[in-house]
């Protein structure tokens, strides 16, 4: 069970539960609306906490109790049946650990991902586009919700640059771990001569922020462009400048989509990209005197890797942070990156490397 750290969090929690409850149940709940709002989402937040570490304490009672009752009553089918509620009980509880250890103000928010190709042409945009694939698996493994958002495609494969949408709890503080440059070693399936390539990517996540936070957004600050969108959707998509892609002058941050045929829903989308992307400058802005150092460490310059995969002469991912090693890649590529993600956690404890 919890530590007694993480326990006196929760008692806090449970504390703050009950007073909004009451709140809630309060005839002048709702004569703030906006604060009404803002009290359920904490409530649910809250819950999301109290009820795994309810539910886990009730069935290590209830395994407790198995236990003694099988030192009295020997019985072979509930000896198998409590080794595998204890196996059951163990998974929960690793689970609610890492949970524990996503404490920060964004982690429990969905998140955007960034891919973007390294020098290399083809090679690394097709590097690009595997890892695109692999977080999207990565995503419905963990049934959350994956949109696309904007992707610019390369001329010959792969892509030049994506940004995705990952929505469910705790998107931001899984793939936090996930920042950084990722690197490829593979025999070239675009080399003739079949020799072996190294390609880059680099990968950036935000926390994906809602309205309740304030980010001066002026709309003399903002310029928009629209265009014709590219790649799958039919003759609507070439014939309209449907797409857009809004900067803002004083940070010069750039953001695009063209999710939606519609340019006011691209619209509506990019002015969330752009306020997630500003409120992410502003946190950083806040924490660069006092982490200038982990500023350094997190730099996404080329030859900083986070991770390499390798396919040729052997077959390996190798997380250079902790040192885990997978030597299944194509699993990896498929979307099985809990290994990685869970030892960044442990390691870490949530924090930026």
């Amino acid at each position: 069970m919890p530590n007694s750290e993480t326990f006196f969090d929760l008692s806090r929690k449970s504390d703050r539960l009950n007073a909004l409850e009451a709140q809630q149940a309060s005839p002048s709940f709702w004569a703030d609306p906006e604060a009404a709002r803002a009290s359920v989402q904490e409530i649910k937040t809250l819950k999301n906490w109290l009820n795994p570490y309810d539910n886990l304490t009730q069935r290590l009672q209830a395994a407790l109790e198995m236990a003694e009752l099988l030192q009295s009553e020997p019985d072979d089918a509930l000896q198998a049946e409590l080794v595998r509620e204890t196996d059951e009980i163990e998974s929960a509880m690793e689970a609610f650990e890492l949970q524990a250890m996503l404490q920060g103000p964004e982690d429990a928010r969905d998140a955007l991902l960034t891919i973007h190709p390294g020098a290399g042409g083809t090679e690394s945009q097709d590097w690009a586009e595997m890892l695109m694939r692999m977080y999207i698996r990565w995503a419905e493994r963990h049934g959350f919700e994956v949109a696309v958002l904007d992707l610019l495609p390369g001329e010959e494969a792969g892509i030049k640059s994506v940004s995705i949408e990952i929505r469910g709890q705790y998107a931001y503080g899984y793939l936090k771990a996930e920042k950084g440059v990722h690197r490829l070693v593979r025999i070239s399936p675009y080399d003739s001569q079949a020799r072996r390539h190294t390609s880059f990517a680099s990968v950036f996540v935000y926390p994906d922020i809602d309205d309740t936070i304030e980010i001066d957004l002026r709309d003399e600050d903002i310029k928009m462009d629209v265009f014709r969108a590219s790649g799958a959707g039919g003759q609507h998509v070439n014939k309209t400048s449907s797409a857009v892609r809004l900067t803002h002058l004083p940070t010069n941050t750039v953001v695009s989509c063209q999710q939606e045929r519609s340019q006011t829903k691209n619209r509506a989308t990019a002015m969330k990209m752009l306020r997630a992307a500003l409120y992410q400058k502003k946190l950083e802005e806040q924490e660069a005197a006092r982490a200038a150092v982990e500023a350094t460490k997190t730099d996404n310059s080329w030859g900083n890797q986070i991770r390499s995969y390798v396919f040729q002469p052997y077959t390996m991912v190798n997380d250079h942070r902790t040192e885990v090693k997978v030597g299944d890649v194509q699993r990896v590529m498929d979307g099985d990156l809990d290994p990685f993600i869970q030892a960044y956690l442990k390691r870490f404890g949530g924090k930026a490397a």
